[in-house]
C-alpha cells in the first residue's frame, strides 16, 4: 500500500482545503494512504511584521517557503497551497499540477455592503490590491491594515471598531462562513488576485508516482485560467503584494478570456484590458495582455509603488 504525505499551512482554512482536496482522491485510490502534515510558515509565526519583511527573512515567500523546503527535503510528497499566495516562479525541482476545480474568485465585503458604508468608514484589509481598488471606488474610506486567518480577521470588526473587512469569498465558503458576506464585490471593479479561488498543488518534478495519482484530480479548464493569470502577473513582475487583479474565464467555444487591472495604491489611476485567445496557449495570452497594460501605463504605476515601498 502506498503512503503519501500531504503538507499545508496550519490555519483552519488550509486544513479545510486539504480535506476537500483529498476526499475524492481517497475514494478513487483506496489503496493509497494519504496523511496530512502541518507546516508552520513565517507569515503564520510573525503576525506583526510587514509581509515583505517576513518574506525577505525567509528568503522567499512568507506563506510558502517552509512548505517548499519540506517538499524538497522529502518530508512531504505534495503541498496544498492557496494558489494566490504562491510566487509565480517555482523553485528548481518543484512543479504545479492542474488545480482541482475552483471556488468563487470574488472578494467579499463582510460587515456591510459597499453602498451601506458610511462616509469615512473604516475597512480592514492588508492587501495593496484591495486597498487600491476600494479607494478607486470609495476614496473617502479609511483603510485599516489587518492580518491573520479568516475568523480572527472577521472578529476585528468588533475588536478594532471596523465597519467592514474584505476577504476572499473562496475562503469563507470553504470554512462554511458564507453567512458573513455582506456583498460579493463586482469583478469588473474588483478583479481578484491571480489564482484566487484555486488550489496550488505542488509536487517534486521527478516524483512520477505522486504526480500520476494527484494529476487525476486536475481540471484542465481551471489550469488554463490560472496559468494565464499567473503569466500576466509574472510578466508585470508582480506578486501578491502589488495591486494587480486578473481573472480568466473559459468561453462556450473553448477559448479563454482574460481581464486584468492595475490600480495605483491611492486609487486614482486604473489601467485595465481584456484579451481572448486559445485555451491551449494560456501563458501567451497572459503575456500579451500584460504587454498591452504596460503600453497603457501599468509599468509606471507599479514602478511608483516599488519606489514608494523602498523608501
Amino acid at each position: 500500500m502506498a503512503a503519501f504525505f500531504i503538507g499545508s499551512r496550519a490555519s483552519n482554512l488550509a486544513k479545510a482545503q486539504v480535506r476537500g482536496y483529498l476526499a475524492p482522491l481517497r475514494e478513487r485510490f483506496p489503496e493509497v494512504t494519504f496523511t496530512h502534515r502541518v507546516i508552520l510558515e513565517g507569515g503564520d509565526r510573525d503576525r506583526r511584521s510587514l509581509l515583505s519583511d517576513v518574506s525577505a527573512a525567509s528568503g522567499g515567500s512568507a506563506f510558502s517557503s517552509e512548505q517548499e523546503a519540506a517538499l524538497l527535503r522529502g518530508d512531504v510528497d505534495a503541498v496544498v497551497h492557496s494558489l494566490k499566495d504562491l510566487p509565480t516562479a517555482n523553485p528548481p525541482g518543484l512543479v504545479l499540477l492542474p488545480p482541482p476545480g475552483r471556488e468563487d474568485v470574488r472578494d467579499a465585503l463582510c460587515g456591510s455592503t459597499l453602498a451601506g458604508l458610511r462616509k469615512g468608514a473604516r475597512v480592514g484589509t492588508g492587501a495593496p490590491r484591495r486597498i487600491a481598488q476600494l479607494l478607486a471606488v470609495r476614496p473617502d474610506l479609511e483603510l485599516v491594515p489587518i492580518r491573520g486567518n479568516v475568523p480572527p480577521r472577521l472578529k476585528k470588526i468588533e475588536t478594532m471598531g471596523l465597519d467592514a473587512v474584505v476577504l476572499a469569498a473562496a475562503g469563507l465558503r470553504r470554512l462554511g462562513l458564507e453567512h458573513e458576506v455582506g456583498e460579493l464585490l463586482p469583478l469588473e471593479l474588483f478583479p481578484p488576485s491571480p489564482g484566487q479561488g484555486a488550489l496550488g498543488i505542488q509536487v517534486r518534478a521527478d516524483d512520477s508516482a505522486v504526480r500520476a495519482v494527484l494529476a487525476t484530480a486536475g481540471d484542465p479548464a481551471v489550469d488554463a485560467q490560472v496559468r494565464a493569470e499567473r503569466a500576466l502577473l509574472a510578466e508585470l513582475h508582480g506578486g501578491c503584494s502589488v495591486p494587480v487583479g486578473a481573472y480568466a474565464e473559459t468561453r462556450p467555444d473553448g477559448s479563454l478570456s482574460l481581464f486584468a487591472q492595475v490600480t495605483s495604491l491611492d486609487g486614482r489611476q486604473r489601467v485595465s484590458g481584456t484579451l481572448t485567445g486559445p485555451s491551449s496557449e494560456p501563458e501567451k495570452l497572459g503575456t500579451a495582455l500584460a504587454g498591452r497594460l504596460t503600453d497603457q501605463g501599468a509599468r509606471s504605476i507599479l514602478d511608483a509603488l516599488r519606489t514608494a515601498t523602498a523608501v
